[in-house]
């Protein structure tokens, strides 16, 4: 679905997400607009625009609605592990070789798929968003714990939460070699590697604050059991920190983790307060199957 508009003389000075607002009368939330800008759906004159666009005199603005051009997001039967659901948030343990939503190149078979399909379309912000109901994410590789919204009301109070630090998310991993502090925090600011695009790097320039804390779990010949909590919550963070340090995660080739059948990493524990019931959540998985064996002993890589 498309809305085509015409601005007059009338509407000169007005901030591109606030005409809309004023169009759209109710029917989209400022917010939405917001995410329909962003994500290159509304554009003046055949152009996108940022948010805060002043018009002219006229322009031609046409609106692009996600739900068409979301029409090759097909929902797909995929089994999920849930393990808790109710109207307004699912969380579920992300299988590791499960990418979280459609990108290019990547179309199918990803968590958004299943989740259209699980909740049969009941994902906040269907109509307005590339990836509906995803209020962050975990990398293809990594597994665990994830919260998704339902609706609206959901993801903006989980999008807060997230802001404010409120959430708690608990990771485990393999590194390799032996951690000699008991427990420390990695604060250096991530930012994309310059010579490779698809991967993160610490830098101090077109970089973001990032912070990890880890505690040593278990110590082994070669490698080491590590509890990460997040303070902030950017594109590889753990992966690149602990690199960083001379502790790269056991698997993770992208940053010298060597060869595994996955990266030895999973979101073990969320802990937060409900978005609409304010009831305490507190949701614990078990170790995956495939890094047991570290675990115990048996790989000391």
């Amino acid at each position: 679905m498309k809305k085509f508009i015409n601005t007059s003389a009338q509407d000169k000075g007005k901030r591109l997400d606030i005409y809309l607002c004023e169009f759209f009368d109710g029917r989209l939330s400022r917010s939405q607009i917001k995410r329909l800008i962003e994500n290159g759906l509304v554009l003046v004159d055949g152009q996108s625009r940022k948010v805060h666009f002043p018009l002219h005199d006229s322009h031609n603005i046409e609106v692009s609605f996600f739900q068409e051009e979301q029409g090759r997001i097909i929902p797909e039967d995929i089994p999920l592990d849930i393990r808790y659901e109710d109207d307004h948030i699912i969380v579920l343990d992300k299988a590791a070789d499960m990418v979280v939503h459609p990108a290019a190149g990547n179309q199918e078979h990803t968590l958004v798929n299943a989740l259209l399909y699980h909740t049969k379309g009941r994902l906040a912000h269907i109509d307005t968003s590339p990836r509906p109901g995803i209020v962050h994410r975990l990398d293809k590789g990594v597994s665990g714990l994830m919260v998704v919204a339902k609706n609206d009301a959901a993801y903006a109070r989980l999008v807060e939460s997230f802001k404010t630090r409120s959430i708690k998310r608990i990771y485990i991993a393999f590194v390799k070699g032996v951690v000699a502090q008991l427990e420390g925090s990695v604060g250096l600011p991530i930012g994309r590697a310059p010579r490779d695009r698809k991967k993160m790097a610490i830098r101090f320039f077109n970089s973001k604050e990032a912070l990890t804390n880890y505690r040593v779990l278990k110590r082994f010949k070669a490698h080491t059991k590590v509890e990460l909590s997040l303070q902030t919550g950017r594109t590889h963070q753990i992966r690149v920190h602990m690199s960083y340090i001379g502790h790269p995660v056991i698997g993770d080739t992208k940053y010298g983790g060597g060869d595994f059948v996955r990266i030895a990493l999973y979101a073990a524990e969320l802990i937060f307060e409900h978005p609409i019931t304010k009831m305490p959540m507190h949701i614990k998985i078990d170790m995956p199957e495939e890094l047991a064996a570290f675990d115990k002993g048996v790989y000391d890589i």
